[in-house]
């Protein structure tokens, strides 16, 4: 489970996620949601004690380039791109396929100052509402991603 915070801990809030895996190096992929997924560029060493693995700093490498969005201001940090609504690894404002499409589709598709609640794919910025328009809205958040002034950008998913 992803906290508020960043923090990936088990089912019951606090505890250390445990694989049940034998002692070794491995690569360590984080997804969630309606984000693309990163994965180490280098092996982490994982046993019974708990390791650390802080993908919000940039001394930790990822695979590929443009892996994490950076997020500047009173609190900088790398975080993992906001989305990918449709779960096919990239995040597109326009043209077939794209994620905010199918924002307006969950709203109803006709009025879009609609909204929804609820835990869906196409709350990108996940408080709760699918918004299409206005204040808060999840649109926003994917044009912001792929840059904001060419809507036919995308970012794709730098997993192997």
């Amino acid at each position: 489970m992803i906290q508020r915070d960043g923090d990936i801990v088990d089912l019951n809030g606090t505890s250390p996620v445990s694989f049940g895996l034998a002692a070794g190096n491995y690569h360590v992929v984080v997804r969630h949601r309606n984000h693309l997924g990163i994965v180490t560029l280098n092996p982490v060493p994982l046993s019974a004690v708990a390791a650390t693995v802080d993908l919000t700093q940039s001394g930790t490498a990822t695979f590929g380039s443009n892996a994490r969005r950076s997020i500047t201001g009173a609190f900088p940090t790398l975080a993992l791109w906001a989305g990918d609504v449709t779960f096919n690894g990239e995040i597109l404002y326009t043209n077939s396929g794209n994620d905010r499409d199918q924002i307006l589709t969950a709203i109803g598709g006709i009025v879009p100052t609609n909204t929804i609640a609820g835990y869906r794919a196409e709350d990108v910025n996940m408080d709760g509402s699918v918004v299409y328009t206005g204040q808060d809205n999840d649109r926003d958040i994917i044009l912001t991603n792929i840059g904001g002034v060419v809507p036919t950008n995308s970012i794709l998913e730098q997993l192997p």
